[in-house]
């Protein structure tokens, strides 16, 4: 029985869909537009019954295909039209099945799968599986993690005819292959020799390269998530499932942790090192924790040693509730009154995991509300936005106004809106930083071209926010470059004077804002444009953090430095006309 129905399940996921041109529509509503799927209608209690016993009496044999079927059913870019209630069966299924690949195989769906029922029900499957084992969803999640048969330090190597095959994280976004002949010369493209005798193993190991991407990008998420968990994990455990895996490994040796001793002090240690004596319990560092004097040492010597993190750590931003927000008490206006860009702004929500209703000229879609959860899930944050007019006459608008920041708080299945004075310091912090980027890299203010524009209707938005004063995200920035400009070739020609760059070229001066990265040029604070080509910095220089801001002012920086050497004649018109 078993078997008979691990391969009725087989068929069911990786079996030739059925063609509603042959097989006519699948439900009633479906229309006569061609299109395939995997069951009927009238099957649909057949199917998962299929399911169950599959995974009931097939045990491990079945996993596989539970997996396959959930993501084929449920899965984004699917060949087939969605069945969200065999997919959620396979999910279920997937939780009651006692075996350590169906954890597995629950983990990678909740990376891939983006519809937001069949997320809810994973997260459930999650709870039920982990209760299953006596832990908590969070631990079962990071013993979840697929190692993909790699090394501990995140490779992989195989022989192939005389050639050297190797798959390997070389840092917290690049999986590479690499292919080593007689010769000892390595090569990131397959020679002839490979693509000829081992096709089939190409292809395996081609396809393993692309899991393991995946995977390290969800955990580089998930471990960033962590920022505002405040969670805490008992040394053995932390070093078996964090350290020491061959994936989440890499992009923790890359981060500061915080190790506490048999006297309940917690001490701080270097990334690449390893604590000293026997700790008793690890966390996270973050700098809301620590004293400027820390902050600055652990800036110093990221840059110093050339140490560049997973993610934003030792220069992360630090936002803290305000006199202003404590008057308004359940919500901040600290980043309202923005215009931004509302396409870009959406794609940024997706981008960061927030869920947004998109607006539009449909009901609902004048008032948008973004939100995301914190700290492990006990908290929400809301950012709220509408159009920016309602005269616009496309589906969608092309500008937002930006609004207030609200946050709740979870109780049993409920949430519960909360004071901002109540909110945990690290949610709080972790939140406002997200909207700040939201704004930070939407906002009209940050386009150069639109002076070019104009006296249109956000002219006097745009003339204020371009030079306005910093916000926390830009005082990293200006942190980082007091670090980083002694160190640069350009270092004469720069200096920091309040929220600009200051670079004297040859023909004129030039404050970039730091900011908007927009530019004014003295003497008469004159505008100058300059669009970006694509190209950052100079291709050479050290950031100890992924920002595309800094690297846009630094590659305006270089370009302003060496004016006489520029050749772009809109440039060159802008710098000439008062000179």
């Amino acid at each position: 029985m078993g078997d008979l129905a691990v391969e009725v399940l087989r068929g069911l996921a990786e079996g030739d869909p059925l063609c509603s041109s042959g097989h006519g529509p699948h439900i009633r509503w479906a229309g006569e537009f061609h299109y395939h799927y995997v069951v009927h209608q009238r099957d649909g209690d057949l199917a998962r019954g299929v399911v169950w016993a599959a995974a009931l009496t097939g045990g491990p044999a079945a996993v596989p295909h539970l997996g396959a079927l959930a993501l084929r059913a449920g899965g984004p870019g699917s060949e087939v039209i969605e069945d969200l209630k065999l997919a959620g069966a396979a999910i279920n299924a997937l939780a009651e099945t006692d075996d350590p690949a169906a954890l597995e195989s629950l983990w990678r769906l909740r990376s891939r799968i983006k519809h937001r029922a069949l997320r809810k029900q994973l997260d459930t499957a999650l709870v039920t599986a982990a209760g299953r084992q006596g832990i908590t969803a969070e631990q079962l999640v990071e013993r979840s993690v697929p190692n993909h048969g790699l090394a501990r330090d995140g490779s992989l190597e195989q022989e192939w005819g005389g050639y050297r095959v190797r798959v390997a994280i070389e840092d917290a976004v690049t999986v590479r292959l690499t292919f080593t002949g007689p010769g000892g010369r390595p090569s990131r493209t397959a020679p002839a020799a490979v693509k000829d005798g081992f096709p089939d193993e190409l292809k395996q190991l081609k396809a393993l390269a692309k899991e393991v991407r995946g995977t390290l990008s969800g955990e580089r998420a998930r471990v960033e998530a962590l920022m505002s968990a405040g969670r805490e994990w008992p040394y053995d455990e932390w070093r078996r499932h964090y350290r020491d895996h061959p994936v989440t490994g890499v992009l923790v040796r890359g981060l500061i942790w915080e190790f506490q001793d048999a006297d309940g002090q917690w001490r701080a240690a270097a990334p690449m090192t390893e604590p000293h004596g026997e700790p008793g319990r690890v966390r996270l560092w973050h700098p809301i924790r620590a004293s400027t004097q820390e902050i600055g040492a652990w800036r110093e010597r990221i840059v110093a040693e050339r140490l560049r993190q997973p993610f934003k750590q030792a220069f992360r931003e630090i936002y803290l509730l305000t006199p202003a927000e404590e008057e308004t008490g359940v919500y901040s206006n600290r980043f309202a009154a923005h215009i931004v860009h509302y396409r870009r702004l959406y794609a940024l929500f997706k981008e960061r995991g927030w869920q947004a209703n998109f607006l539009g000229r449909y009901d609902g879609g004048y008032e948008g509300k973004a939100w995301a959860d914190f700290g492990d899930g006990e908290w929400r944050a809301y950012f709220f936005h509408e159009p920016a007019t309602e005269d616009y006459g496309d589906y969608a608008p092309d500008h937002a106004a930006t609004d207030q920041v609200r946050f709740e708080r979870r109780e049993g299945r409920r949430l519960r809106e909360v004071p901002l004075a109540e909110v945990e310091p690290l949610v709080f912090s972790e939140a406002m930083r997200d909207v700040d980027l939201f704004v930070g890299v939407t906002s009209i203010a940050a386009d150069p071209e639109w002076a070019d524009r104009g006296e249109d209707r956000y002219g006097a938005y745009w003339r204020a926010a371009t030079f306005a004063e910093l916000t926390a995200s830009s005082e990293v920035r200006r942190e980082a470059l007091e670090r980083i400009l002694p160190r640069l070739k350009i270092a004469d020609r720069c200096s920091l004077n309040g929220r600009y760059l200051v670079v004297r070229g040859d023909r004129r001066t030039y404050k970039i804002h730091l900011s908007s990265a927009n530019i004014l040029m003295e003497p008469d604070d004159a505008y100058l444009c300059i669009v970006p080509s694509g190209r950052r910095g100079d291709g050479k220089v050290f950031l100890p953090f992924e920002d595309d801001r800094l690297s846009l002012i630094l590659s305006k920086a270089f370009l302003l430095a060496a004016d006489t050497e520029i050749t772009d004649r809109t440039i060159l018109r802008q710098i000439e006309r008062g000179v």
